[in-house]
């Protein structure tokens, strides 16, 4: 059996040349494509991970934490709160404009199944 890596997998079943059944992942690889795709994303993960381990954090901190730009930011955070993983709190201080983020409760639980997720992965890979 050819080896593919797991990101290129995805969840169509593909027949050979041969036009064989698909052939079913080892349990590592179809372990990872139940992954919560909206999370495992780079930048998603970090902000929800930075928001795990903080009360709130201003835009400004989450950008300079992960060294990204306004327009990123501004993209994936949205996506989060959409899903409602995170939290936005808009307001003044005085003139200036302020943008705070925390992590609500399903972010929160969404996270604890990730990282449950991925270190089954690891395990499951160890042992193999």
């Amino acid at each position: 059996m050819a080896r593919r890596s797991l990101s290129r997998l995805d969840r169509s079943p593909r027949r050979g040349a041969d036009d064989s059944p698909p052939s079913v992942p080892p349990a590592p690889e179809r372990e990872a494509l139940d992954l919560d795709r909206l999370i495992h994303e780079r930048m998603r993960l970090g902000i929800v991970s930075a928001l795990a381990v903080n009360d709130s954090l201003s835009f400004n901190d989450l950008k300079q934490l992960l060294k990204t730009t306004d327009g990123n930011l501004s993209v994936h955070a949205r996506k989060l709160e959409e899903a409602g993983y995170i939290a936005c709190e808009k307001y003044f201080d005085g003139r200036v404009p302020k943008t705070e983020f925390r992590l609500a409760p399903p972010g929160r639980r969404a996270l604890e199944r990730y990282l449950d997720h991925m270190e089954a992965i690891i395990r499951a890979t160890r042992r193999g």
